[in-house]
């Protein structure tokens, strides 16, 4: 019995945000820390009610750390999307106590726009849809990589 306690001591839920200046797209872990789900999407602006909303989740989630992508241009420099991303953590840190760390989020868009369509989505219903699915993609690569 010990045994199996440890082992589930062991396991974290973690959140991942996929920032844009209008929307950042939300996506959780299961408990197991395997799998990601796209949750929701955040509206950027207010600030105030972003940080609100994320006051929620992180109350409702307790995730032990949260993933930021971080686009970085094919050569693997950084941008100035790069930099905004930056911004935003640093502007994040002030209100959020839990860990948080950058994730490489490469052409996670362009992956997520075409799993929606095939999904059957059409462009104009992907807006809300495709932050979140773009999030998801960015955790299961973070969890991927944990294995």
């Amino acid at each position: 019995m010990r045994m199996v306690f440890s082992l589930f001591a062991a396991f974290m839920r973690i959140l991942a945000l996929d920032h844009g200046t209008v929307r950042v797209g939300v996506a959780v872990s299961d408990e197991l820390g395997m799998i990601a789900r796209p949750l929701e999407f955040i509206p950027a602006e207010p600030w105030e009610g972003f940080i609100a909303r994320m006051a929620t989740l992180l109350a409702e989630l307790q995730p032990e750390q949260i993933i930021v992508g971080l686009p970085r241009n094919m050569d693997g420099s950084m941008g100035s999307a790069a930099e905004k991303v930056r911004v935003f953590i640093e502007k994040l840190r002030e209100t959020v106590t839990v860990p948080m760390r950058t994730w490489d989020e490469r052409l996670t868009t362009v992956q997520a726009q075409r799993m929606l369509r095939q999904a059957g989505h059409k462009a104009k219903d992907q807006k809300g849809k495709l932050d979140q699915t773009a999030a998801a993609i960015i955790l299961q690569s973070y969890l991927d990589s944990q294995s």
